[in-house]
């Protein structure tokens, strides 16, 4: 089967070439067997794809420390899910995962594609074909996880430990198949732009596969934020880390284009806007993986220094030169349908969304690249830090928030006086009322206040807009109010789930605000000695050390500290921190120790502790309170399930005859009147 894997990818990259090739020329030329053949050719390419990762998984599991690549990333004694995970955790296989992931969307969204976008799906079958021509490519000739060691050792190096954990089994894969979704809006736009077909066609595809991206985006971001909590030790979830920025940008200029698609399908606006977006997302998919795998940035996400990297550098110019070519000469086929008819409107507040999160993804990628920036032109690298993405950052996402509770109310077109009045009185009152609130509670951190104002008006939007569908529905149909909740949301998806993703907005930047008031404690403590700290509710936690411990497991050597806790003199159990020596099968160490963190999670409050070091008998501690942690992921969760309604398939309807509709309406009005 490794040998089957091996020989299965010079012929995808062939295959792939093909499809490329033929849907070119099918599409140029009008002909339908060529246009065929290219649709075929992809398929091929994908079947040999997976013939190859079939192969690499094969030698992971079988522990053939023969390629390099195994022995690289994996041991005789790792857990077998970190084996299986391993095709994702060093370079090779992830590029190879890549374009598997490619291969399968490609097949999935050509072959949807072949009767409903007969004139686009062999422009876009030819773009597929060739971006996954340049991945088979960097896997076949300087990332090729097939290639052979001169000898082959006892055992492998095994895969490094911060990888080890439950989140990077997860988060990669997810974050890959929101990177790899962008292709797909990509290849349907430049089809449009080639053929001139700018039309609702290519929107309808463009948005489905837009939304999948943006979907599998949201949650790998999320999951990235808990590994990174979980086991860095640092606290934190957030670090502006480049490598961290690179999958929040194309995330920003997605959310951009999934809210500025609806001007165009409702007014036939912000059509160059439209596509601009859409192809400047991919542009920063392939960026961020750039960048990543360059080595020209540091990052504990980050792969070595390769030659990968100049052949990323090198497509990601060609792309973007690509497709400045075809906007720029498109221009007049991308002339708007109509223009805003005034600046307060929900077309205007939509505008103003978009412009604020392309905003913040020009000063994430800014700040991303002034380091690197700095060193060529100066020859010194100046590091950007938090400070910078915070100070630009916080002001454009409490920004962002305030436009997510406005947009809703205004109405499209032109809003009047008595609408914004109507419509806006109860939310600025509950966001108002909220902000006073805890004003007179204490709260004094300006930024928290305004985010809890801002917060509690975009929820009171939300609620407002829901309770009155569910009233009509209620009114009309006389449902149940579970009832008439699930209807409203099943009969529009695209509205009420997008409701429901802003729900999750408002959660994250509620938790978000908490970060205010964290504390950190640097304590020392030798067996039997207790601390005692406040918290930043009040609250008075006692610290008992149970002593310094060490063991030995599966893979690793084991120090770790307990400490017995109390809260306001309530026992809370024991609450362990480690420090962890990976070993391979000869009980020699790998990679420095990592960190396993303590941590007892709350709906105010984790309590957050890590082992820094052991000085003799000595444990050296941090202890920290980290105030509305666990919301981070809850709001994240409510968000990837607002998206996936909005994905969800909607069913036809049946479009009953006028006059039979007219027949309902005395009925419904009856059935309203009826107490």
């Amino acid at each position: 089967m490794i040998l089957v894997g091996e020989l299965s990818l010079w012929v995808a990259l062939l295959m792939a070439a093909w499809a490329g090739v033929t849907s070119y020329a099918g599409g140029a030329l009008g002909r339908e067997d060529l246009v065929t053949s290219g649709r075929r050719g992809l398929y091929a390419t994908t079947a040999m794809i997976v013939l190859a990762s079939l192969g690499l998984w094969t030698a992971l599991l079988t522990h053939d420390f023969s390629l390099k690549y195994v022995a690289s990333n994996t041991s005789a004694n790792m857990p077998k899910v970190y084996v299986f995970a391993a095709f994702w955790g060093g370079q090779a296989g992830s590029l190879l995962f890549w374009a598997l992931i490619l291969s399968l969307y490609s097949a999935l969204a050509i072959w949807s594609a072949r009767t409903k976008a007969r004139d686009l799906a062999p422009w876009a079958c030819g773009t597929l074909a060739m971006i996954l021509v340049f991945f088979i490519a960097v896997v076949c000739f300087k990332a090729n996880p097939y290639d052979r060691l001169s000898f082959v050792p006892a055992d492998g190096r095994g895969m490094n430990p911060q990888l080890q954990n439950p989140g990077m089994a997860i988060h990669p894969p997810n974050l890959y198949l929101g990177y790899v979704a962008t292709s797909i809006p990509f290849a349907f736009a430049i089809a449009a732009l080639v053929t001139r077909r700018l039309d609702a066609e290519w929107l309808g595809i463009v948005r489905r596969w837009s939304l999948l991206s943006w979907f599998f985006l949201t949650i790998g971001i999320t999951l990235g934020m808990w590994w990174a909590y979980v086991e860095l030790g640092w606290s934190g979830y957030w670090a502006w880390d480049p490598v961290e920025n690179a999958s929040l940008l194309p995330w920003l200029t997605g959310t951009a284009f999934l809210h500025s698609i609806m001007i165009q399908e409702k007014r036939g606006m912000l059509r160059k806007w439209n596509v601009t977006l859409v192809v400047t997302t991919f542009l920063l998919a392939i960026f961020g993986t750039f960048i990543t795998r360059s080595g020209i940035i540091e990052s504990v996400h980050s792969f070595a220094q390769s030659p990968v990297g100049t052949w990323f550098a090198t497509f990601f110019l060609l792309a973007t030169a690509t497709t400045i070519y075809f906007v720029s000469t498109r221009l007049k086929d991308l002339e708007a349908k109509a223009g805003l008819e005034s600046m307060v409107s929900r077309e205007a507040a939509f505008l103003y969304n978009n412009l604020v999160l392309v905003g913040i993804a020009f000063s994430v990628l800014w700040g991303t690249l002034f380091p690197m920036l700095s060193e060529w032109v100066r020859g010194t690298k100046i590091t950007v830090g938090p400070p910078f993405f915070n100070t630009v950052n916080v002001p454009l996402g409490l920004l962002l928030l305030a436009l997510t509770g406005v947009g809703p109310l205004i109405a499209w077109r032109k809003a009047s006086t008595s609408n914004l009045k109507r419509q806006f009185a109860f939310p600025f009152a509950a966001g108002l009322t909220l902000g006073v609130v805890l004003f007179a509670l204490g709260m004094r951190d300006t930024y928290a206040l305004v985010a809890y104002t801002l917060a509690g008006f975009v929820a009171a939007t939300i609620g407002q807009e829901f309770q009155k569908g569910i009233s009509a529905r209620r009114n009309i149909h006389g449902e149940a109010l579970p009832v008439a909740t699930v209807r409203l949301i099943a009969r529009n998806r695209r509205r009420y789930g997008g409701y429901i993703v802003h729900a999750g907005i408002v959660v994250l930047f509620s938790a978000f605000a908490g970060l205010a008031f964290k504390r950190d404690h640097d304590v020392q403590m030798r067996a039997g000695e207790a601390k005692e700290l406040v918290d930043p509710l009040g609250h008075h936690w006692r610290f008992v050390s149970q002593g310094v411990s060490t063991s030995e497991t599966l893979n690793r050597f084991v120090t770790a500290v307990g400490l017995e806790v109390w809260r306001d003199g309530v026992p809370q159990g024991l609450i362990t921190s480690e420090k962890r020596q990976y070993l391979d099968s000869n009980k020699n160490p790998l990679f420095e120790p990592s960190t396993e963190v303590g941590i007892r999670s709350s709906a105010k409050m984790d309590l957050y502790i890590v082992l820094a070091g052991v000085r003799g008998e000595t444990a050296e501690l941090r202890i920290s309170f980290n105030p509305l942690v666990i919301w981070v992921w809850i709001g994240g969760i409510i968000m990837a399930m607002g998206g996936l309604i909005v994905m969800w398939p909607q069913a036809e309807r049946r479009r009953a005859p006028s006059g039979y509709v007219a027949t309902l309406e005395p009925a419904k009005r009856e059935l309203a009147a009826t107490p």
